[in-house]
């Protein structure tokens, strides 16, 4: 029993280190991670203004300065391998301590998508953030 205790830690522990995704610019971290909308509760997703829907992705990022959320502003877009792009819209969401940047958009079949975002921090400063993420519906 105690190493099937331990065996399902580690496994947790190695998919939350996997499920964090960050990208550092000197003491800014940016952090995101995509997920489908049917992960939010629907109270969760209604607060938010997200659609709830197994063809609905959420792309999150946030920024984080010495230990606390920061301001700033999130654009960019995504292209599929075919070479067709589409443009996200970032809608900030404030909750005092954490600032997210939540952009949501259709996912019609498994593919890989590649991502370029522009990430303007507090201080104005704007940083380049591009990165490939496979997604698929919910079944």
């Amino acid at each position: 029993m105690r190493y099937l205790l331990i065996v399902c830690i580690s496994f947790f522990m190695a998919f939350a280190a996997q499920a964090e995704r960050k990208q550092s610019y000197g003491a800014l971290d940016v952090h995101y991670n995509i997920f489908n909308s049917t992960f939010l509760q629907p109270d969760t997703a209604s607060a938010v203004g997200l659609n709830r829907s197994k063809n609905q992705a959420v792309l999150n990022v946030s920024m984080v300065k010495n230990a606390k959320g920061q301001k700033g502003a999130v654009t960019g877009s995504f292209q599929n391998l075919l070479g067709q792009s589409e443009t996200l819209t970032f809608k900030e969401i404030d909750e005092g301590d954490a600032v997210y940047y939540l952009a949501q958009f259709a996912i019609t079949g498994q593919e890989i998508l590649r991502f370029d975002l522009r990430v303007t921090d507090a201080e104005g400063q704007v940083h380049s953030l591009k990165f490939n993420q496979e997604v698929f519906p919910d079944l």
